[in-house]
């Protein structure tokens, strides 16, 4: 019995050193991914239930520099959504400041472009284009909206070029009004 109950205990201390030795591992390959979250905005803070994504794995397009991304989740934010503050360079930032200046509607399209398979159906949803200002700053507001006149997908976007570089403020929400107001926190945090 001695000997059985000495092996209960033996295998009791190598569970408890796994379980450990697990939950440390873990927390080294948390704390080695650390850096790699963006920043945060300022407007859109973590007290608030915004969170900060990883970013800088994130986007590989050339041309394009993610300064920060954050997101709340239902449980956290009353709007859930998506914020972030990205810079273009080079002609990749010619290239969309010409399409959000002159073709939005084409960027527009580009957001609710149906996979091939269901192009031959009747669309259910209707998308429109609209411009807002901000101080100044020129803003699109792009509305995808179901045609039964249910769900809405709305995301704003303020842009502003200097020299060669374009930065960028787009949110993602499901209310045209709170995806304005979280572009313009998000503007206002760079």
């Amino acid at each position: 019995m001695t000997a059985s109950k000495s092996q209960t205990t033996g295998r009791g201390r190598l569970r408890s050193r796994l379980r450990f030795g697990a939950l440390a591992l873990g927390m080294i390959l948390i704390a080695g991914c650390a850096d790699h979250f963006g920043p945060g905005l300022v407007q859109l803070a973590a007290g608030r239930g915004w969170e900060p994504l990883p970013i800088q794995n994130w986007v590989v397009n050339d041309g394009i520099n993610p300064k920060a991304m954050v997101f709340c989740t239902p449980q956290d934010c009353e709007r859930p959504g998506v914020a972030a503050l990205l810079s273009f360079e080079g002609s990749e930032a010619a290239d969309m400041a010409r399409t959000l200046a002159l073709n939005p509607a084409r960027l527009a399209r580009e957001f609710s472009k149906r996979p091939k398979a269901k192009r031959a159906e009747k669309p259910k949803s209707t998308t429109t284009v609209s411009r807002f200002k901000q101080d100044g700053t020129d803003g699109i507001l792009v509305e995808i909206r179901a045609r039964d006149g249910g769900r809405l997908a709305a995301t704003a976007i303020l842009y502003a070029r200097k020299d060669t570089t374009l930065s960028m403020a787009i949110a993602v929400t499901d209310d045209s009004q709170a995806a304005q107001d979280f572009a313009r926190a998000t503007w206002a945090s760079r």
